[in-house]
C-alpha cells in the first residue's frame, strides 16, 4: 500500500510557502515534490508531478486558486485539493470544486494535524509501525554553564519565549535552545500535552482548567501563579486526556 503522500504547494507569499513546508515536514509521510509561485506556474507542476495532493492559494494573481483547482479537474488523475488562505469567505465556493479541506492562515499545528489525517483516511493510508519510543531517564539542561540533569516528572510545564525554550519545574526555572516540537519529542513516555502552540504541560501536575473566552480555557497548575493558555483547537483533546 501507497505510504509516501505527494505533494505540490501553491501559493505566490514565499513566507507562506515557507511556513506551510515547515509544518508539513514534520510529518515524514509527507513528500513535498514541487511548489508555485501563481496560478499558471502551479497548473505546469501539477501536470508534471501528478501529486496525491495539491494545497492551493486562493486570492493569486491572474489565475486564482478557484480558477486552478476547476482546470486540473479535467486530468486524469487529480488531486486532493487542500485550500490554504487568509480569507475565510472562500469556504462555500472552495467546497463547491471538491475541495477536502480549507486551512485558515495564519496555519495551526493541530489543524494541518487534522488535515494531514484526512488526507490518509481518503488517500487509505495507514501508519508505519514504529518502535515505542525509548524513555528518557534525565532531562539535560544548561544552567550557568552546567549541565544540569532533571526528571521528567519534576517539569511542571514548558514554553517558547523568543529563541529559548523555558523550563518550569517547582524548584526553578531552566533554558533551553531546543524547540518545544524537540522536547516533546524527548519527552515521549511521560504525560506531556501540548495546551498551545507554545505550550507542552506535564498532565499529572494540572490542578485546574479555568473557562476564558471565545471557547479557550486556561489551566492552573501545582505550585504557580501563572495560568497557562489552552487554544480552543486543543481542548477537547486535553480533556479527554484528563477524564473530564
Amino acid at each position: 500500500m501507497k505510504q509516501k503522500i505527494t505533494t505540490v504547494i501553491i501559493d505566490d507569499e514565499p513566507l507562506s510557502r515557507d511556513e506551510l513546508k515547515f509544518l508539513l515536514k514534520q510529518y515524514s509521510e509527507v513528500e513535498i515534490v514541487a511548489e508555485g509561485d501563481c496560478g499558471e506556474k502551479g497548473l505546469e507542476k501539477i501536470i508534471i508531478n501528478e501529486p496525491d495532493v495539491v494545497f492551493l492559494d486562493i486570492e493569486m494573481p491572474q489565475m486564482s486558486g478557484i480558477d486552478l483547482a476547476k482546470a486540473i479537474q479535467n486530468m486524469k488523475k487529480v488531486p486532493l485539493i487542500i485550500f490554504a488562505t487568509a480569507y475565510p469567505a472562500y469556504a462555500a465556493t472552495a467546497f463547491r470544486v471538491q475541495a477536502l479541506d480549507y486551512l485558515l492562515k495564519p496555519f495551526d499545528e493541530q489543524q494541518v494535524g487534522d488535515t494531514i489525517k484526512r488526507i490518509k483516511e481518503r488517500l487509505q493510508i495507514t501508519d508505519t509501525k514504529e518502535p515505542p519510543p525509548s524513555i528518557i531517564a534525565k532531562l539535560a539542561v544548561e544552567d550557568d554553564g552546567r549541565i544540569v540533569y532533571l526528571s521528567p516528572k519534576d517539569i511542571t510545564y514548558l514554553f517558547r519565549e523568543e529563541r529559548e525554550t523555558v523550563i518550569c519545574t517547582e524548584d526553578g526555572n531552566f533554558s533551553s535552545k531546543m524547540t518545544i516540537k524537540d522536547l516533546e519529542e524527548k519527552l515521549k513516555g511521560y504525560p506531556f500535552f501540548r495546551t498551545h502552540k507554545s505550550y507542552l504541560v506535564n498532565l499529572d501536575k494540572v490542578e485546574q482548567l479555568i473557562p476564558w473566552f471565545n471557547r479557550a480555557y486556561q489551566l492552573k497548575v501545582i505550585g504557580k501563579k501563572e495560568v497557562i493558555p489552552v487554544s480552543r483547537n486543543y481542548v477537547k483533546s486535553l480533556r479527554e486526556h484528563l477524564e473530564l
